[in-house]
């Protein structure tokens, strides 16, 4: 079965009572179970699991090509959870340009959780390499990463890391399972921010991780899940599920859109530098082209004259709106270094651009203006 229609008919089984074409939403945060707790249907409690949230499990583990999936409140409560899973003494290796939280996670929470963390540029498998450990039970990637577009040859970073006997977990979210499979580029663990392109209209908050193997690590997630109380709503998990309905076009316009945005803009004197893989002078095109079907809705530009350039260029556009996040049907643009605060290492050139769905014509007209 082809992706696109897969995308409509995941997790889309008939309702049993009423036969409806739309997946009912489960709202009830209690289910009658037996006098001894027997679960005849399955179900005890909200936080133990709902059916809508089964559902949207089912259509991700589909989508991901996985065997099982978790969701969860946001993708950063998914990556937590994967963390506070891992046993004390363990070791994780991060890409440096990781999305920021997980930064702030590894430094403030990590060592809590008796969890050592190490930071690499995966384009370097050698330096990769050095940074394993005989403790080390998982590689973190994150590929197109966040805001610096960094692309990460996945296979090569599997091999590393099963050869010393880690995990793979990859940060899926800028790429979605439409352009990108990490599953068969040889990952453990995919993570979604379901907020962002899957569920795709700006207006729902959730994570997802959908896992290779159902083996003992999914179990172990799914406990500090229950316990950590960090669940899906079920409102939550069905616009989720019925953004996946549309996932395919609009990631495939997402992308087209992205593309002729980062080809204009790398001409325009304004601009010293694009992060876009889709473009062949990008340093990760290379391994893009043979992981991904396309190269996504996200880019970043680099303004000349510094930080001051680049918030004035970002307050003088009328289509594109100031507002963190990413993926939904409007263009989102973003002064990174100051969404993330005292301690980033983004730099204070860089705008991140949310390509939308708009005409590419008048997203390339309103950035020419604000940058002139």
């Amino acid at each position: 079965m082809r992706f696109e229609t897969l995308a409509v008919h995941a997790g889309a089984d008939r309702d049993p009572v009423t036969a409806s074409v739309a997946p009912p939403i489960h709202l009830s945060t209690t289910f009658e179970h037996g006098p001894a707790g027997e679960l005849p249907h399955g179900f005890i409690y909200i936080r133990n699991g709902n059916p809508t949230e089964a559902r949207l499990e089912a259509a991700l583990t589909a989508l991901e090509g996985g065997e099982s999936a978790l969701v969860f409140a946001s993708g950063v409560a998914a990556g937590a959870a994967l963390l506070q899973a891992l046993p004390p003494g363990s070791h994780v290796v991060f890409p440096d340009d990781v999305y920021y939280v997980f930064k702030v996670m590894a430094a403030q929470f990590l060592p809590r959780w008796g969890i050592e963390a190490s930071f690499v540029d995966m384009r370097r498998l050698d330096d990769l390499r050095r940074a394993l450990r005989p403790s080390t039970r998982a590689v973190w990637t994150e590929t197109p990463s966040n805001p610096l577009m960094h692309v990460v040859d996945l296979a090569a970073v599997a091999g590393l890391a099963h050869e010393a006997g880690a995990l793979v977990m990859t940060d899926n979210t800028f790429a979605t399972p439409v352009l990108q499979r990490p599953i068969d580029l040889g990952a453990d663990v995919v993570l979604h921010s379901t907020t962002k392109y899957l569920g795709g209209h700006s207006d729902v908050q959730g994570g997802a991780l959908v896992f290779a193997k159902r083996r003992p690590l999914h179990e172990d997630v799914q406990r500090v899940r229950t316990v950590i109380g960090g669940v899906s709503s079920p409102f939550n998990s069905w616009l989720v599920l019925r953004g996946l309905r549309s996932l395919a076009c609009r990631v495939e316009r997402h992308a087209a859109n992205a593309l002729a945005l980062a080809t204009a803009l790398r001409e325009h004197p304004a601009v010293e530098a694009v992060h876009y893989p889709g473009l062949p002078s990008d340093p990760g095109h290379e391994i893009a082209r043979r992981q991904m079907k396309a190269f996504g809705g996200m880019l970043s530009i680099r303004v000349r004259g510094g930080r001051d350039r680049a918030v004035m260029a970002a307050s003088r556009l009328r289509l594109l709106i100031n507002a963190t996040s990413l993926g939904g049907t409007e263009s989102l643009i973003e002064h990174r270094a100051s969404s993330e605060g005292p301690g980033t290492t983004t730099p204070q050139n860089l705008l991140r651009i949310s390509v939308g769905l708009e005409h590419p014509d008048d997203l390339i007209a309103d950035l020419r203006q604000a940058l002139d």
